[in-house]
């Protein structure tokens, strides 16, 4: 039972097509008077990775079909953001005023296929999802390591709604170097109770646990994890529930 330290990243500044995420991360590091070590986790805000791979769409030249006309119409929606939206999705799981519920073409369920107009550098562009999130964080992960020596859990983070309660919750979308699932599933609690279906989803507890110190209007995307033990090797794609176990779709 070790205690646990969340240290903000601030100082990167606007990210552009091929920034040096790895460069500017340890330089927000050392700025912290720290330097990365063996078990740490970096944690990284969606929006940022999605910059510096280029996933910003202005929508100036984008055509709204027929389509996301009427969507745009029926949900009171700019239709060349619908546009977009329909074009990272597989399908529309449910729609009302404002906002697009789908499933993504990697298999996420949220609002509006990720697609973001805030904090985008400009009124008229959109940021989208990374094409491969724990391919990104992969690639990620090494290019710390080969700056710095030390190869840290990464996770990308974005917010997600949840269909029960108020309030949005950061979530893993891409992972490397840690555990994703944390599964307790037939081993005993102290009253001798085998346990049927626990299993924690670690990296999402550990992408909301960087969200408290990020903030949303703060312009922090980066958050160090220091004191948990989730060294693995699985990606965010061992989360998505597979259809046949799925009760609610």
């Amino acid at each position: 039972m070790n205690p646990v330290s969340i240290f903000p990243v601030p100082g990167l500044p606007e990210i552009v097509n091929g920034a040096s995420l790895a460069t500017l991360i340890l330089d927000g590091v050392q700025r912290l008077g720290l330097a990365l070590e063996p078990g740490d986790v970096v944690v990284v805000t969606q929006k940022v990775v999605s910059k510096a791979e280029g996933r910003v769409r202005s929508l100036e030249g984008v055509v709204a079909s027929p389509r996301a006309i009427e969507i745009g119409n029926r949900i009171g929606f700019d239709a060349r953001h619908v546009e977009v939206i329909l074009s990272e999705s597989v399908r529309i799981v449910r729609e009302a005023p404002r906002v697009l519920i789908t499933e993504t073409r990697h298999g996420f369920i949220c609002a509006n296929a990720g697609v973001d107009r805030s904090n985008t550098g400009g009124r008229e562009f959109v940021v989208l999802l990374p094409e491969r999130p724990d391919e990104s964080a992969r690639r990620l992960r090494e290019s710390l390591r080969e700056r710095s020596g030390v190869a840290p859990g990464l996770i990308i983070s974005d917010s997600f709604g949840r269909p029960w309660r108020e309030g949005q919750v950061n979530v893993a979308i891409g992972a490397a170097g840690v555990l994703a699932l944390r599964d307790y599933r037939g081993q005993r609690d102290p009253d001798g109770y085998e346990l049927q279906g626990t299993e924690l989803g670690v990296v999402d507890e550990l992408a909301s646990a960087g969200e408290l110190v990020m903030g949303k209007l703060d312009r922090v995307p980066v958050a160090l994890v220091r004191g948990v033990s989730v060294a693995g090797d699985d990606t965010v794609g061992r989360l998505l529930r597979d259809p046949a176990t799925d009760l609610f779709r």
